[in-house]
């Protein structure tokens, strides 16, 4: 066991077989299923952008991510999202077509083409955002405000430990 994990287990000894771990599997595993479906961007296309499909705004979000690292590719996209770069290509060029990205000469190598969102493309992902927080909000919106901020703060550290575990264990992670 690795010392991260060490330290995790031995700070705090929690039996994995005990009924709040085993609610907390049963709710993963539910949150996995409705995450797996996309309802929230499901949702959220529904309101802000009827006839967009779930891969457009997988593009549109790895294109938002990636533009403060630097300049984006196609193959960049492809890689992000773990597809053929001939549809990550596709998903471009539909992307292209409804004004929401750009393909444009790179300014450090002009022969090469970058995507670059467009003022549409950052309306409808500020859309997209409103509706996701729309709809958690509604989510909650029985909830004392105590609940809400004690929630928030569990589910960060929550995800952040998660994170933690996962990288500690994953064999592809350099680290």
């Amino acid at each position: 066991m690795n010392e991260a994990m060490t330290k995790t287990l031995s700070n705090n000894p929690v039996d994995p077989n005990g009924e709040s771990v085993q609610r907390i599997g049963r709710s993963m595993a539910r949150m996995r299923l409705m995450t797996g479906r996309r309802l929230i961007g499901r949702l959220a296309i529904q309101s802000a952008a009827p006839g967009l499909e779930l891969s457009h705004l997988d593009v549109l979000d790895a294109v938002r991510r990636a533009q403060p690292t630097g300049e984006v590719t196609v193959g960049m996209i492809a890689e992000m999202l773990r597809i053929d770069p001939s549809r990550a290509s596709r998903v471009v060029a539909e992307m292209v077509g409804r004004n929401v990205l750009r393909r444009e000469a790179s300014q450090a190598d002009a022969r090469r083409i970058v995507v670059v969102i467009t003022e549409a493309g950052q309306a409808l992902l500020a859309e997209i955002l409103a509706q996701k927080l729309a709809i958690i909000s509604e989510i909650i919106s029985d909830w004392p405000e105590q609940d809400v901020e004690r929630f928030a703060a569990l589910f960060e550290r929550f995800i952040g430990g998660y994170e933690a575990v996962f990288l500690s264990r994953d064999k592809d992670t350099p680290g």
